[in-house]
């Protein structure tokens, strides 16, 4: 009896050892979590996304590991941030024009000028420790995701492949392409341009065969996917701001333990300061291969841009009524 008692106790003490093993190696394996962003190899997002990377596995000694699917390699962003809705994909990369479908109140951000770049630090103020980023997240969670990054994506400006863009008349009846995004759609229209949505990986293609002939977006961005070398024409219209937001899954997010989520946000917030340092410098770059390129850049005048402000203002009109009011407020105070 002794002996069995023996037997029994010995193997039950084999069988904890191997379960004890087992979870200890379950808990040694690192946290993969999977990231796709539409953008092209260099651009300000990109990079920023790597330094995001680069800062979680440093700060969790490679307990947490980023794996980034850029360049459209998983889709579009709206078919990443479907996926990230899913569950399908941790993290996804959004432009907030293209957030429009999933909620109106990302169209605040891109209303024509309700932004300027020389309040641009209030407007990272506000993201970064104010009610607007609170906001901002509230929104995501409304549609199961987590706020992780406000990423700099910077102004859009007007460009051309076959028209010089000398005046603001100059825009009328050109074939631009555009996101799905319904302010981005009725600004074009308001400015007497004929809007086309095409996917931001087809974009190339469609200004090569003639499909569109003008797009709005930042220097950096059209520099980076080599459409400088179709493009002939740009004024710095500077029309509408946009972000690139990275989104958690908000499930996902939950299931994390509160260290992993302070590695998280703490790498997000050391990544998003750099990444929007280093977006200046990447937009300068782009401005020099622009020159270099041939392409003719018209700078407009205050008179000019006041034209633009006018016509789009039924634009800001329009949207007022199908967005928060409060989160209109919460940008118009950064204005100020």
């Amino acid at each position: 009896m002794k002996k069995v008692l023996y037997t029994v106790a010995a193997l039950l003490a084999s069988s904890c050892m191997v379960l004890g093993m087992t979870n200890n190696a379950r808990a040694e394996k690192p946290l993969t979590l999977r990231l796709g962003h539409p953008m092209a190899p260099g651009n300000n997002v990109t990079v920023g996304y790597e330094k995001f990377k680069e800062l979680v596995e440093k700060k969790s000694n490679k307990k947490i590991r980023i794996q980034i699917f850029p360049n459209c390699q998983l889709g579009s962003d709206r078919v990443t941030t479907e996926a990230a809705q899913a569950g399908t994909l941790d993290l996804s990369s959004s432009s907030t024009p293209n957030l429009a479908s999933f909620s109106k109140a990302y169209m605040a951000i891109d209303l024509p000028y309700v932004t300027s770049p020389e309040n641009q630090q209030k407007l990272y103020k506000a993201l970064d420790e104010g009610e607007l980023g609170v906001a901002l997240d509230k929104v995501a969670e409304g549609i199961g995701l987590k706020t992780i990054m406000f990423s700099e994506f910077g102004y859009r400006n007007f460009v051309a492949s076959k028209k010089p863009l000398k005046q603001v008349s100059d825009l009328m009846n050109l074939k631009v392409r555009t996101t799905d995004s319904p302010v981005e759609v009725a600004v074009a229209t308001e400015l007497g341009m004929n809007p086309a949505p095409v996917a931001w990986g087809e974009t190339y293609t469609a200004l090569q065969q003639g499909t569109v002939d003008a797009e709005g977006n930042t220097f950096s961005l059209l520099n980076d996917a080599k459409h400088t070398e179709i493009l002939k024409y740009a004024m710095n219209s500077e029309h509408n701001y946009s972000m690139h937001i990275l989104l958690m899954n908000k499930k996902k997010w939950d299931s994390l333990t509160a260290d992993q989520q302070k590695i998280l946000m703490d790498a997000a917030k050391e990544a998003t300061a750099w990444q929007r340092e280093e977006s200046v410098k990447l937009e300068q770059k782009a401005w020099d291969a622009f020159k270099a390129r041939g392409i003719e850049v018209t700078m407009l005048t205050p008179e000019q841009r006041q034209e633009l402000y006018t016509k789009t203002q039924p634009v800001r009109d329009q949207f007022a009524k199908e967005i928060p009011a409060d989160l209109l407020q919460l940008i118009a105070d950064t204005q100020k």
